[in-house]
C-alpha cells in the first residue's frame, strides 16, 4: 500500500464520501485522506427517541428523504462538483440493510453517472480513520479501541487497511449497553451522552457493579452482566421500597464499563509492545472514559488520540478518510457492490 502512496504523493485527491449505515444521512468532501472540505450530516436522533431507539424502517425512509439534499449540499459547501471528484466512496456495512442499501444504491447512481470510480468502505475502518482526520502525524502501526453502540473491538491497526482483531465483545456492546441502562432509569435515548452528563453527579464508588473478563481471552469484553447488574440493583430497590439515585447508577454503571475498557486496552498495548493508541466511535466521546485512558496513558508514557466529537459518531469524513487509502492502493467495486449488513474486518 505505500507504494500506492508514493505513485500519487504528489497528485491530490478529492473523494466523496457517503454514509448512511444507521440513522445518520451523511456525505462529505475529503482531500488527501485528512483534509476535511465538507462534512454534512442530518441526524435522526429527535426522530427515534419517540421510541426509544432505531427504528430501521423509518430510518431507511429517512434516509431517502435526506440523501440527495446531503450530498448537494456537501459539494457546495467544498465548492466543487461531481464532476470535480476523484472517486465516490460509500459505507456498504456493518450496518442496517435498508439504511446501508439507500447510501450504497445512491453512490453507484452517482459513480456511474459521473463516470468515476466507486469505493465501497468498511464502517468500523471509517470510525479508526477518523483519527487521521485529527491527527495529521498519525500513522500506523497503533492500537484501536473501537467503541460504539453496536461495536466493541480492540484492534492493532498494523497498516492502512490491514487489521488484526486482538479483542472483540461476545455479548453487548459498550454503547449498547449504555443504552439499555439509560432506558432502564428513565433517562430516554441516546443513553451514552445522558448518562455521561449524569455521571458527574453521581458517586461512582456508590455501587459495587461487576467487572467482567473472559476466561482465555484477556482483551474480549462481556457488558451483558453489569448491564443485568443494574437492572438487579434497581428491582431489588423496588420490591424494598428503597428509593435510588440515577446518578450514583449512572456514575457507578460508566466506571465500571470504563475500567474494562481502559484495563483491557492498556494490557493489551503491553503485551503487543504497542505505544501509540487511538480510540473510536461513538463511546469514544465519553468524557469518563477519555479521563481514564488519558491518565492511563500519560502514566505509562503512551501516546493517546481520538478524534473531535463530532467525527466519533457517524459521519462521512471518516469514510473519505478511509476510503482515500483504499483509492490510492487501486481497490475499485463494481456495480454488483452491495450491502452487507454483517461485514466483518480483518481477522475478524
Amino acid at each position: 500500500m505505500k507504494n500506492g502512496m508514493e505513485n500519487m504523493e504528489n497528485r491530490d485527491i478529492r473523494l466523496l464520501a457517503v454514509e448512511s449505515s444507521c440513522d445518520e444521512t451523511a456525505a462529505a468532501v475529503v482531500l488527501n485522506g485528512r483534509e476535511v472540505l465538507s462534512n454534512v450530516i442530518a441526524s435522526q436522533i429527535d426522530l427515534h427517541k419517540l421510541y426509544g431507539g432505531v427504528v430501521p424502517e423509518i430510518a431507511s425512509r429517512k434516509h431517502i428523504e435526506n440523501i440527495n439534499q446531503v450530498i448537494e449540499q456537501a459539494l457546495k459547501e467544498a465548492e466543487l462538483t461531481v464532476h470535480d471528484v476523484d472517486g465516490i466512496c460509500v459505507t456498504y456495512g456493518p450496518g442496517l440493510v435498508g439504511a446501508l442499501l439507500v447510501g450504497v444504491g445512491t453512490a453507484k447512481a452517482i459513480s456511474y453517472a459521473a463516470d468515476k470510480p466507486l469505493i465501497g468502505v468498511h464502517h468500523i475502518e471509517g470510525h479508526i480513520s477518523a483519527n487521521y482526520i485529527c491527527h495529521k502525524d498519525l500513522e500506523p502501526p497503533f492500537l484501536c479501541l473501537v467503541v460504539s453502540g453496536g461495536h466493541s473491538h480492540l484492534v492493532i491497526v498494523r497498516d492502512y487497511g490491514t487489521y488484526e482483531i486482538i479483542g472483540r465483545t461476545r455479548d453487548d456492546a459498550a454503547g449498547e449497553a449504555f443504552d439499555k441502562v439509560a432506558r432502564s432509569i428513565g433517562l430516554g435515548y441516546p443513553g451514552g451522552p445522558k448518562i455521561d452528563d449524569l455521571s458527574v453527579q453521581g458517586d461512582p464508588e456508590a455501587i459495587k457493579f461487576p467487572r467482567a473478563s473472559v476466561e482465555g481471552a484477556p482483551y474480549d469484553f462481556s457488558f451483558s452482566g453489569v448491564k443485568s447488574a443494574v437492572l438487579n440493583y434497581i428491582n431489588g430497590c423496588k420490591m424494598k421500597g428503597i428509593e435510588y439515585s440515577q446518578a450514583d447508577i449512572a456514575a457507578s454503571f460508566q466506571e465500571a464499563v470504563t475500567d474494562v475498557l481502559v484495563d483491557h486496552t492498556m494490557l493489551a498495548a503491553e503485551n503487543y509492545g504497542i505505544h501509540k493508541v487511538a480510540m473510536a466511535g461513538g463511546v469514544a466521546c465519553n468524557k469518563g472514559l477519555r479521563r481514564k485512558m488519558e491518565e492511563q496513558c500519560t502514566r505509562r508514557k503512551y501516546q493517546l488520540y481520538y478524534p473531535e466529537p463530532v467525527f466519533c459518531t457517524d459521519n462521512a469524513a471518516m469514510i473519505g478518510a478511509a476510503g482515500y487509502y483504499d483509492f490510492i492502493n487501486g481497490k475499485r467495486d463494481g456495480w454488483d457492490l452491495n450491502a452487507v449488513p454483517g461485514l466483518k474486518l480483518g481477522s475478524d
